[in-house]
């Protein structure tokens, strides 16, 4: 200890200046990665020296596992480490491999973001939205979103994972240090180049064959050249007639011929026609005629109908209205197949919008006109159930096949519709008058009470305030039933047309079976309306009373009042 005592002393000042020599060569900050030389490895632990620091840095051999690193490590090896804090308040040194190596490899990548280079990584597994890749350099993980791993969608992608290829970035988020990158524009960037070579194959005016349909847009349809080019076709040059959605023409995988009409060198891209491909048949249109037939061919079926061709590059819409005169709503499906050639009469040719109409169900006899001349009006005719609802029968004249219309009140005039509509079942054979035909409407209606003798004939020779009998069928709280003597129809009299006084117009008087006297109120046979009335019955008696026996002002206005004393005048005389 000698040395220290004397600071001016040779010895002493060559100490000093080595030890500030020594201190100058090593810079220690925390933060900073250094290079730690391993010098014991044990189970659990592997301990370093780095050169400046007062104890040894120990690493976990469980953070070297997770980084493969643990197989490598040898005494005697350096290893690049984080210096976290150089003293913790245990005093010891902590440092950390995984982070230096993340730091590393950060800077790596944002090295090759800022140089626009890409790197080279493999898929190591799937997760939710595309993948998560990892950096072959330094272990860093980044995701590959799933619009980003290829040029076209991939059903399956197991034979990309844990292979080697190369990777763009295309996006680093330095503060959260996330990094993004895409194969997409790997691959893009090479067939940039193989496609301006391709492209330089083709000139305005070239034809292409067999084409195949990829797919469709809103703006026109795009096709597969030769597996080594994809053209789009507007939707304007798909064909000279009108065309909504390029699905109504082409169906995917179809082959068709096209006519190069333009070429971009700087966007890579061709432009195609299919119409310009034949004339346009709209130039010599007026030799078609309206309401004339013609054949056409079937290129295409939807559900609203069919697609067809008068002749190459004029293909209109055959309208499922226009497949049949008796069938609605029937598809096209049901009708035709593509390629079937079919008879059609145009209905209507618009050369400014370049629209022509046609219809199928034009080319036959209309059934309902035929209808109308076998069978007009009154005609009784003899047809099948063949469909039923909750208020009506469709009956099916056979040998036209086209539904007449009948409904439940002209099943009957005993019942009520509702319930004779139950009796009739899909399949039976009835027999029904023809009610009424509208042609232009494609209605028929029929009836089958008509073909019955009408109740209401027994009421042809009476007349309004005649007095009849009937019989009480039933009772309820709003008045009763009954049926008159020698008809076959029930009538109803209302509650307030029991009796004049309303203490007696009440139904629970009857019980049902009497037989009783009441007066015709209303008979307007063409409307079929009779109205039957017991108050009337007695306003008309109480009339006749008054007439023969007073008046109101003697004291005897109730008709039946003095009729004791008219029977015993009646029978002085007799006397």
């Amino acid at each position: 200890m000698e040395i220290y005592k004397d600071l001016s002393s040779p010895a002493s000042k060559e100490f000093e200046k080595l030890l500030n020599s020594q201190l100058s060569k090593v810079t220690i900050e925390e933060g900073k990665i250094i290079e730690g030389k391993i010098n014991k490895i044990t189970e659990k632990f592997v301990f370093l020296f780095v050169e400046g620091l007062k104890s040894e840095p120990v690493l976990d051999i469980n953070e070297l596992k997770s980084m493969g690193l643990l197989e490598k490590i040898k005494v005697g090896e350096t290893i690049p480490v984080l210096l976290e804090k150089i003293e913790d308040k245990n005093g010891e040194v902590v440092v950390s491999a995984s982070k230096a190596q993340k730091i590393k490899g950060w800077n790596k990548l944002v090295e090759a973001y800022e140089k626009n280079e890409p790197i080279m990584g493999k898929i190591t597994s799937k997760c939710k939205g595309g993948c998560i890749v990892e950096h072959l350099d330094t272990g860093s993980l980044m995701f590959l979103p799933g619009s980003q791993i290829s040029d076209k969608p991939l059903k399956d992608i197991s034979h990309l994972i844990n292979e080697p290829q190369k990777f763009a970035l295309i996006k680093l988020d330095k503060i959260r240090g996330n990094a993004c990158v895409s194969r997409k524009e790997i691959i893009t960037s090479f067939k940039k180049e193989d496609k301006a070579k391709i492209i330089e194959k083709y000139k305005v005016g070239d034809i292409i064959k067999n084409a195949e349909v990829k797919g469709y847009s809103s703006f026109g349809c795009f096709f597969n050249v030769s597996d080594e080019l994809d053209v789009l076709v507007h939707l304007q040059e798909i064909s000279y007639s009108r065309v909504n959605h390029p699905d109504e023409v082409f169906n995917i995988g179809e082959k068709h011929d096209l006519k190069v009409i333009s070429v971009d060198k700087e966007k890579l891209q061709v432009g195609c026609s299919v119409k310009q491909l034949s004339p346009d048949p709209f130039e010599h249109i007026e030799n078609y005629e309206l309401n004339k037939v013609y054949k056409a061919k079937v290129v295409k079926i939807m559900d609203f109908g069919a697609f067809c061709e008068l002749e190459p590059g004029l293909t209109t819409l055959l309208h499922s209205s226009e497949l049949s005169w008796t069938k609605k709503n029937i598809s096209a499906k049901k009708m035709f197949k593509v390629g079937d050639e079919i008879d059609c009469v145009i209905t209507e040719i618009d050369k400014d919008k370049r629209r022509v109409a046609i219809s199928h169900r034009l080319t036959k006899d209309n059934p309902f006109e035929t209808f109308n001349k076998k069978y007009p009006v009154g005609t009784t005719v003899e047809g099948k159930i063949s469909n039923k609802n909750e208020y009506s029968l469709f009956v099916n004249i056979e040998d036209l096949n086209i539904d007449a219309f009948l409904h439940c009140n002209d099943l009957t005039y005993l019942n009520n519709g509702d319930q004779e509509l139950e009796k009739y079942n899909k399949g039976d054979l009835i027999k029904v008058k023809v009610l009424e035909i509208k042609t232009a409407e494609q209605k028929i209606r029929v009836g089958l009470k008509q073909l019955q003798p009408d109740p209401l004939d027994w009421f042809k020779d009476k007349k309004v305030h005649q007095i009849i009998t009937v019989k009480i069928i039933s009772t309820d709280n709003k008045g009763l039933i009954v049926r008159p003597e020698g008809c076959e129809m029930d009538f109803s009299i209302k509650k307030n047309q029991i009796a004049i006084d309303p203490s007696d117009a009440r139904p629970s008087r009857f019980t049902g079976g009497e037989r009783i006297d009441c007066a015709i109120s209303e008979i307007n046979l063409d409307k079929r309306k009779v109205s039957l009335s017991i108050k009337l019955l007695e306003e008309i008696q109480k009339k006749e009373a008054l007439d023969k026996y007073g008046n109101e002002d003697s004291g005897k206005n109730l008709p039946f009042s003095s009729l004791s004393e008219d029977l015993m005048n009646k029978t002085k005389k007799k006397d």
